[in-house]
């Protein structure tokens, strides 16, 4: 039975009550949270399944935060399936969904005080989304805050989000481990996305250059970050409904861009409008 629970006060109540069970049930009470915007899919099941496995209580977070939404962005579009994301978690054996609105997460219609991003929060997505990074930051700590779990859970499809929070929690000195699981794939090798269900079947279609791109990349990479890039290029101009905002290599500890001559571990970042739709994904390689 998942409870779903709108109320902060309340939400703090229940995890405390459930803490306390666990104690005396011998478990050490230890709790997980996957942060989500909704429209809930198997790339979301994939984190809370390893959520399960690494805490006894596991909290998924829905919320579609407005400080990472852009002026022009699509926060009134974006998919609202609360009926059918509870389902899903009920099925999926979760405790608890806290599902507040921004009125609860914003009472003052906004928040004063913001997490800043840094210089790497202006690059890659933010640079194409201004501000929204600060908005992820914010909304995690505050999520953080409110839930106090051991662990969370991010999706490795969100590259740099993934990584902004890591460093985050690291610069910040934040009690909480962060886990990063892979990206979850359909069988033609498209990332799964909320925003997916936006794309016609011909841009469906052509969305799977997206994968076949990194595939491109990786099979490249013992030639160096230049035919790395060709190769990705190359692919990408093969597909006329799919038009490329940025493919670049950067290094996974710093997320900066490597230089021609790098050698070694590399991540591959590709995001591209297919139709109206905005699809990001990425992978790792090893530059030889």
């Amino acid at each position: 039975m998942t409870v779903l629970i709108d109320s902060i006060a309340e939400l703090r109540e229940q995890l405390a009550q459930a803490a306390a069970e666990a104690a005396m049930n011998g478990d050490a009470g230890s709790i997980a949270l996957v942060p989500t915007m909704g429209a809930l899919h198997d790339g979301h099941l994939a984190l809370v399944e390893r959520a399960q496995e690494l805490a006894d209580i596991v909290v998924v977070s829905l919320f579609v935060n407005p400080l990472q939404f852009g002026r022009g962005e699509d926060l009134d579009q974006y998919p609202r399936t609360l009926d059918d994301d509870l389902r899903v978690l009920r099925d999926a054996g979760v405790p608890f969904l806290f599902a507040p609105s921004a009125a609860a997460m914003y009472p003052r219609g906004g928040s004063e005080t913001r997490v800043t991003a840094g210089g790497v929060a202006n690059t890659f997505e933010g640079r194409s989304r201004p501000g929204h990074f600060d908005g992820v930051l914010t909304v995690v700590t505050k999520l953080l805050n409110i839930v106090q779990p051991d662990v969370v859970l991010f999706g490795q499809k969100d590259a740099q989000q993934a990584f902004l929070v890591g460093r985050m929690i690291e610069n910040l000195d934040l009690p909480v481990r962060q886990e990063v699981v892979e990206t979850v794939r359909d069988d033609d090798g498209l990332a799964l996305s909320s925003r997916n269900r936006f794309l016609s079947a011909d841009e469906r279609r052509a969305a799977r250059v997206i994968p076949t791109i990194l595939e491109a990349a990786e099979s490249s990479a013992d030639r160096g970050v230049d035919a790395v890039v060709a190769a990705a290029q190359s692919v990408a101009m093969g597909e006329r409904l799919v038009e490329l905002d940025y493919f670049a290599v950067v290094d996974p500890d710093t997320f900066a861009a490597v230089p021609d001559d790098h050698r070694g571990p590399a991540q591959v970042l590709i995001a591209a409008r297919v139709g109206t739709t905005r699809l990001i994904d990425n992978g790792r390689v090893l530059i030889g």
